[in-house]
């Protein structure tokens, strides 16, 4: 009591001093935590920012990669574009040599098509003056007194009778063939409207009947004949069908089927 007395404090204030300081040494101790909390979470903080940088310096080198590969990308684009044209222009080019090649086969087509039909017209020439030449050898077993001519040396005798249409379309006709049939007494006379082609196909045939018709016109006993070195199996049908005598190489067909036309009782 004497001590607290002699410092000019009592009881009660000493108690409130320190119940003061004790409150001070509490609040500080109370801010010290606070403030070592402050310092955890700083360090966290801190620590995060450090993960953000790295994640970041991370993401850019990445980023510095990916635009690396994007150039190289649009370089090898750029190299394929080019490649890509450089194609476009040989395959414009070789277009452009087809047309010419076509051009070219389609020219040669017409000249070796305009010289078969050249060749085609030479031997049916020459087979038409062979079929004359020789048509009582081909048709002596048929007839007698086999004598062939051109029509338009006929003129004088057939014009007369004819119609002016009639009349020119015989004249195109190959050969006209005259001779009397052996064995047949009701045909003292037999005309043969003859076509003559190397190939005797339908058109052949149906020429020869149409002119054979021309003949009966003008009054005369006419068969349809058709003469060349091979026949399609159409002209054949036909031929047999209609009753077109058929000489081809030589050999002669259907001399029944044309007698049986003409002569309805005739087998």
């Amino acid at each position: 009591m004497a001590v607290q007395q002699g410092q000019g404090l009592t009881a009660e204030m000493y108690r409130a001093v320190v119940a003061i300081v004790d409150d001070r040494t509490q609040e500080i101790r109370v801010m010290r935590k606070d403030f070592d909390r402050l310092e955890e979470r700083m360090g966290r903080v801190e620590a995060a920012l450090d993960r953000l940088a790295e994640a970041q310096a991370r993401t850019e080198e990445r980023l510095d990669r990916l635009e690396a590969t994007v150039a190289r990308l649009a370089e090898a684009q750029a190299r394929t574009e080019e490649r890509l044209d450089r194609l476009e222009a040989t395959v414009a080019r070789l277009a452009e040599a087809q047309v010419r090649t076509e051009e070219q086969i389609q020219d040669l087509v017409q000249s070796v098509r305009a010289l078969e039909n050249r060749q085609a017209s030479i031997v049916g020439k020459m087979l038409e003056w062979t079929y004359q030449r020789r048509a009582g050898s081909y048709l002596g077993p048929l007839m007698r007194q086999v004598k062939a001519w051109v029509p338009f040396e006929l003129e004088d005798e057939l014009e007369p009778r004819l119609s002016s249409a009639d009349y020119l379309d015989l004249l195109n006709a190959d050969l006209i063939v005259r001779g009397r049939p052996r064995e047949i007494s009701e045909l003292p006379q037999l005309w043969l409207a003859v076509e003559v082609s190397a190939v005797v196909d339908r058109g052949d045939v149906e020429r020869a009947v149409r002119r054979a018709g021309h003949l009966r016109k003008a009054g005369y006993a006419a068969m349809p004949a058709v003469a060349g070195e091979q026949a399609t199996e159409g002209a054949e049908d036909m031929a047999r069908q209609q009753g077109v005598l058929m000489v081809v190489d030589g050999r002669i067909a259907f001399w029944k089927e044309a007698l049986a036309c003409l002569l309805p009782g005739e087998r």
